[in-house]
């Protein structure tokens, strides 16, 4: 058999970054995939899986969708050509995406969140981000009430 006929399969990529605080924070309401502009050491630290998306949120610049916040330490092995470790980065979306979260981002009471970084089929970084509102207190309580619940009936096997 022919290996050009039959190549090799990619291997799948288990780098998943999550931003859990940002569930408990913010009612999610839109989800959208977003590539992210990078350079070399950056993609090679997030494949290490050293990267922090804990205070990570999105802002328009000139009609430009960047993240801020989001923490991709220093590539260990690099050299003279290191990244800064924070420091705000572009997304890529389509013009209608970008056009639809920058009137829902006016509006007051939302805010755009990365949720989750992973790497994508064909190598390249995606986060996840979410249009949200932010939770009151009253919320963040009936979502740990949601959360036990739900831990108490998998333990009980329901």
């Amino acid at each position: 058999m022919c290996y050009l006929c039959n190549p090799m399969p990619k291997a799948k990529s288990s780098i998943q970054i999550k931003n859990r605080r940002a569930s408990f924070d913010y009612e999610f309401l839109e989800t959208y995939t977003a590539g992210i502009q990078l350079v070399g050491t950056e993609i090679k630290s997030i494949r290490a899986g050293k990267c922090s998306l804990q205070d990570a949120y999105c802002f328009f610049v000139g009609g430009e969708l960047f993240v801020r916040g989001m923490n991709i330490a220093q590539y260990h092995w690099g050299s003279w050509g290191q990244h800064e470790p924070v420091r705000d980065r572009r997304l890529l979306l389509n013009r209608k995406e970008l056009r639809h979260l920058f009137q829902a981002d006016k509006q007051k009471g939302l805010t755009i969140v990365a949720i989750k970084l992973f790497i994508a089929d064909n190598g390249f970084a995606k986060l996840v981000i979410a249009l949200a509102k932010g939770k009151k207190e009253y919320d963040k309580r009936q979502s740990i009430k949601d959360k036990d619940l739900r831990r108490e009936m998998d333990r009980n096997g329901y």
